[in-house]
């Protein structure tokens, strides 16, 4: 597959964490696609507070999406694009949804789940670990952040 496809993907994330911003929630897309058919099924952007919901992140959303159209609670043919390292929490849903590969821009050394802090797919007795590609388009997604915190200055 070219990286042209890998940045259109990443960049539906981006758009995606972008309206989150404009609704003042931390601005952090992902979309889920289908790997055989390159369909994007599911895309989401933070609504923590938009929901009441801490775990309305978009990761979470997109799976939930996919898992009831699909009718299932795991999907081993659809990949994670997501504009932020995910969390622990996502991390772990992203395990128990089977999900092949995560493809991440920025990492977060502070708060990750895959690579950076917690590296939770590095404990053994987690069942699934999925495929990690990071750094994609990783400056414009770490820009999205700095911007918006900046604002909350």
């Amino acid at each position: 597959m070219s990286d042209d496809i890998y940045h259109t993907r990443m960049q539906a994330a981006l758009e995606e964490a972008r309206c989150a911003a404009l609704r003042d929630e931390v601005p952090i897309g992902a979309v889920l696609v289908h790997r055989e058919s390159g369909e994007i099924k599911a895309r989401a952007g933070n609504r923590t507070i938009e929901l009441c919901d801490p775990t309305a992140h978009a990761e979470i959303q997109v799976i939930r999406t996919v898992c009831l159209a699909v009718q299932a609670q795991r999907l081993p043919e659809y990949d994670l694009y997501v504009s932020l390292e995910p969390c622990p929490m996502c991390a772990a849903a992203i395990s128990f949804a089977r999900i092949e590969t995560v493809y991440f821009g920025a990492a977060d050394p502070k708060s990750g789940g895959l690579t950076s802090s917690v590296n939770l797919y590095s404990h053994a007795p987690l069942h699934h670990k999925p495929k990690i590609v990071s750094g994609l388009l990783e400056e414009e997604c770490a820009q999205i952040l700095r911007e918006f915190f900046k604002a909350k200055r």
